[in-house]
């Protein structure tokens, strides 16, 4: 018999007992839409993270000094002890990196975590929960920052400790009649400032604003919060080749300044947005991990469901593999019938799967912060799995069918 006719078979028997069929697809389809659609937000998530809040965060051409990494969740708690005991970045790492790197375009000290929040007063309307940084006037290089109207925080704000700030857009348009900010007085924690610039819009991640914040100079901004145990020094070269040489410079003059011994081991941490980026697939690495054991079981039972079905099948039509064994069908003939039938079955299930993961995908990225992104690669692998599912569930029912003897098969009812 010809692979055209037992595949033409094969899928007049789908045909033939609809709801059944669909039953039986059931337990693939959703194993398999889960697959793909699962895959499609971690994949979407990763290229996120790397194209939108790591290089909106520290950007391409930049390096950040820290005093504890990014990928903080992944260490011991002895580790973590150890990592407490660094000592803080300040003015004085600052100043080490911006005599080692003159030729930078722009070198920054920034209020690190935890960020406050605080209430913005002007005249009679209160903007509750604003993010307040401390910086000095580099982080506006490093940020790419553009403004709308006024002017960027300069070194004389800084040093003479200024009462000015710098605000966002979204802080701009939601407070002031206009969103004319400029010159206009504030209260932040009952201390007065005049806003001095506006900020150009840098756009949302994730449903939240980038937006939505007030600069003031660190100098000021620690006379009202405190030091924060994670200031951080930002450094913005002229283009991605030279940040490495750059790390490598201000990672030797901070060991000099902090007078570290050769044996010693960095107590500051050193990276560029590849550090986020890491870290997010360390963490999207577990998903990895709990999803195969999830679409197996699914994918099993499926199988299972697949199996009985084609028993029943070969149960039912006894007497048809009778007659065509005795027409002169071989056994090989049989066996590669119902085999095609199961693998056809299995396959079905995953082009709907993969429709209906791909669906998901799509509606999850639509109408919900979450990137998706469907990737060939997962689209293949579900498409395997269910050929070979069907292959691995349809040997059983197949060998069983191949055998029987075409005598007692035609005496079948």
């Amino acid at each position: 018999m010809r692979f055209l006719d037992v595949l033409r078979l094969a899928f007049g028997q789908l045909r033939v007992n609809p709801l059944r069929t669909a039953f039986t697809l059931l337990g693939i389809v959703v194993s398999v839409g889960f697959l793909v659609a699962v895959v499609a937000i971690i994949q979407g998530m990763n290229a996120y993270v790397k194209e939108n809040i790591a290089d909106a965060m520290i950007g391409m051409n930049t390096f950040q000094v820290r005093r504890l990494p990014i990928s903080l969740g992944i260490f011991t708690d002895d580790e973590f002890r150890t990592l407490q005991r660094r000592p803080r970045v300040d003015e004085r790492d600052a100043a080490a990196v911006e005599a080692a790197l003159p030729d930078a375009l722009a070198i920054s000290l920034t209020s690190g975590w935890p960020t406050p929040r605080a209430d913005i007063v002007w005249r009679n309307r209160t903007l509750g929960r604003v993010l307040i940084f401390g910086v000095t006037p580099g982080y506006q290089e490093v940020q790419d920052y553009r403004f709308t109207s006024g002017r960027p925080m300069n070194d004389f704000d800084v040093r003479e400790r200024r009462p000015v700030v710098v605000v966002g857009s979204d802080v701009a348009r939601d407070l002031f009649d206009n969103g004319q900010a400029v010159e206009q007085e504030v209260r932040i924690l009952d201390t007065r400032f005049t806003v001095i610039g506006v900020v150009a819009p840098k756009g949302r991640v994730l449903g939240q604003s980038f937006d939505a914040f007030a600069m003031v100079p660190i100098t000021m901004f620690e006379s009202m919060f405190g030091r924060r145990q994670t200031a951080t020094i930002s450094v913005k070269m002229r283009d991605a080749a030279e940040v490495g040489p750059a790390m490598a410079r201000a990672q030797e003059a901070l060991r000099m300044a902090r007078k570290l011994r050769p044996s010693d081991r960095d107590n500051f941490d050193i990276g560029t947005g590849e550090a986020l980026v890491a870290f997010w697939k360390q963490l999207t690495s577990v998903l990895f991990a709990v999803v195969p054991a999830v679409v197996a079981i699914g994918v099993v039972v499926g199988g299972i469901v697949i199996m009985n079905i084609m028993l029943m099948a070969v149960t039912e039509r006894t007497h048809e593999i009778g007659l065509r064994k005795a027409v002169g069908a071989s056994s090989a003939d049989v066996r590669r019938q119902f085999l095609v039938e199961a693998v056809a079955l299995a396959i079905t299930g995953g082009i709907l799967g993969v429709m209906g993961g791909w669906l998901l995908a799509f509606l999850i990225s639509t109408f919900s912060p979450l990137p998706a992104r469907v990737t060939p690669w997962s689209v293949a692998v579900a498409l395997a799995l269910g050929a070979g599912i069907g292959v691995l569930f349809g040997v059983y029912p197949a060998s069983r069918a191949a055998k029987l003897d075409p005598v007692t098969a035609m005496r079948a009812e």
